[in-house]
């Protein structure tokens, strides 16, 4: 299987905030984010795998700071650790003040797409090289989110198991 370097997923959206996208104090809401992060990292799956993708999972969301109608949103997603058909992706959320250039990281996010074949099944994915200190330190980490979203997948199918699926009028 061949390899690809991190930077030919790496892709980026950036966004103004306007009055329809905060919420109640006046920040981006959050649930609108996630959206953009969700699609930003699937088309960053889609270049590593040059395959179609489905979500299998976002494993954090950290908001770190509230974005304001002042800023612009630019969010950077790069494929950081492949698996057979699975691919972790990192997403960045960098917010910029459009008065006063001051940026910060806003959010982080992992998600892990699998590639998908033309019958809907997975599909093997290049291994991803790293080569930006960045690259690199989220590459060598990647292990241990890997084995805490297996722990996580395990714990959620067995709680599963105890949820009632019967609505509260039936």
């Amino acid at each position: 299987m061949e390899k690809r370097f991190v930077r030919e997923s790496r892709c980026y959206k950036t966004s103004r905030v306007f009055p329809t996208d905060v919420n109640n104090h006046n920040t981006l809401f959050g649930g609108k984010l996630m959206a953009y992060i969700d699609d930003i990292a699937s088309i960053s799956a889609s270049k590593h795998s040059r395959r179609a993708v489905v979500t299998a999972s976002t494993d954090s969301v950290d908001f770190l700071y509230p974005i304001r109608p002042t800023d612009s949103v630019c969010l950077e997603a790069f494929v950081t650790y492949t698996g057979k058909s699975s691919m972790e992706v990192f997403v960045k959320v960098i917010t910029e003040d459009l008065k006063t250039a001051e940026r910060r990281i806003a959010a982080t996010s992992f998600l892990t797409f699998v590639a998908m074949d033309e019958n809907k099944r997975p599909v093997a994915v290049p291994q991803v090289t790293p080569q930006t200190e960045e690259e690199k330190r989220l590459n060598e980490t990647a292990l241990n989110r890997l084995e805490f979203r297996r722990i996580r997948r395990e714990t959620s199918k067995e709680f599963s198991g105890h949820l009632t699926m019967k609505f509260p009028w039936e």
